[in-house]
């Protein structure tokens, strides 16, 4: 099962919308016959690429699966016709499958079949790997992290006129505040994401690329979302120069000519309703907006305004927090979250299943405000 969750893995930033898979199928002994790992472009499934690969011995053997195989047609067939096909003895799931259509429903076949049927093996890590799969196919919207690089005191950066590092990741001035080791985790998050989102004050601020820098394989670019009320996005920021078809701004007022000035260089403007009194675009909204995009998973870099809305509006799924050992100080220093903030410690969000992280001198907490699996639990029962 590790090895399969393994093979799972290869398939990320390649399977989404779809979820990760990965099959390794073994005779009666236990011995290695063969593996396989899902791709959207692939469009097969992980089980039929090792069944294919096994081609006879796969008579009598087991399987080892990271999610329950398919009973439903989608892209391709069922996937259990074709285990039942090839008369496999056994198999052992990690976990079933959340999406609605085949939720229990390809085990019961494969039973109904007399094949013997395991579940939840290290159904911890294979539930972590496609908590963003969970939350989309049920839900229709895109799993939020929220990350932030800051000081102890939690400050994304000094004063105005100092650094200029609206990331926590520093400017042309004042350096970076996190580690390498931590900036080189950050491409990593980003490239398991399918997009990434900051306020427009972060691009005239920072003037970022927002790409993912690992160098790996993608099926989709990285799409990098802008939320700008005002349509304030410099025509000659970096963004706006490197655009490919990957760059999408959201807007709650849009002059036209520079709507047409932004969309003739190929950068899509959509104005949505408005979320705040200020005029700053509804970002549920927005969500909706990305689900329908099929986004599976989406991560905001800050500044601290959009990290409030982003909290404000109960919007964040999970955090990723880089902590430098720094401390700025100071009530001018730029906050992690600006805004209002939560009223009562009753009312502050609160974050739950931490793990902690070591890169170099810097350290991150990983958490939770929402478990994409109690939400989709839930969704369901409505």
């Amino acid at each position: 099962m590790r090895r399969a969750l393994d093979l799972a893995q290869l398939g990320r930033a390649q399977a989404s919308p779809n979820p990760m898979v990965g099959a390794v199928l073994t005779d009666s002994c236990g011995s290695f016959i063969s593996e396989g790992f899902h791709t959207y472009e692939n469009r097969k499934h992980a089980e039929v690429v090792a069944l294919e690969q096994a081609g006879n011995k796969a008579k009598g053997a087991t399987l080892y699966i990271n999610l329950e195989p398919c009973s439903h047609v989608g892209r391709t067939g069922p996937c259990v016709d074709e285990l039942i096909r090839a008369r496999i003895s056994r198999v052992f799931a990690a976990m079933r499958d959340p999406n609605p259509l085949v939720s229990g429903k390809g085990f019961e076949r494969l039973r109904a079949a007399g094949i013997e049927v395991h579940e939840d093996l290290l159904q911890a890590e294979a539930r972590k790997l496609n908590e963003a799969f969970a939350k989309f196919i049920v839900i229709k919207r895109p799993l939020v992290t929220l990350k932030a690089g800051m000081t102890l005191d939690g400050k994304i950066a000094p004063p105005p006129g100092g650094s200029i590092s609206i990331l926590g990741a520093g400017g042309a001035t004042g350096g970076w505040i996190t580690s390498e080791e931590a900036r080189a985790h950050v491409q990593e998050l980003r490239h398991m994401s399918d997009a990434i989102m900051v306020g427009v004050g972060t691009v005239v601020a920072d003037d970022p690329l927002l790409t993912d820098r690992t160098g790996l394989p993608r099926r989709r670019p990285l799409l990098r979302v802008i939320m700008d009320s005002r349509l304030r996005l410099p025509l000659e920021s970096r963004l706006v120069k490197t655009v490919k078809d990957d760059l999408l701004v959201f807007c709650s007022f849009a002059e036209e000519k520079k709507r047409r000035a932004l969309e003739d260089r190929g950068i899509r403007v959509e104005q949505v309703r408005l979320g705040t009194p200020d005029g700053r675009p509804d970002l549920p909204s927005i969500l909706a907006r990305l689900g329908e995009l099929e986004i599976t998973s989406m991560i905001i870099e800050g500044g601290a305004l959009l990290n409030w809305t982003a909290l404000a509006t109960d919007s964040v799924d999970k955090i990723f927090l880089y902590y430098a050992p720094k401390i700025l100080a100071g009530t001018g220093s730029v906050p992690f979250a600006a805004g209002a903030g939560f009223q009562k410690i009753s009312e502050a969000a609160h974050v739950r299943n931490i793990t902690l992280h070591r890169f170099g001198e810097d350290f991150a907490v990983e958490g939770y405000l929402h478990d994409p699996y109690e939400d989709v639990d839930v969704h369901r029962h409505h």
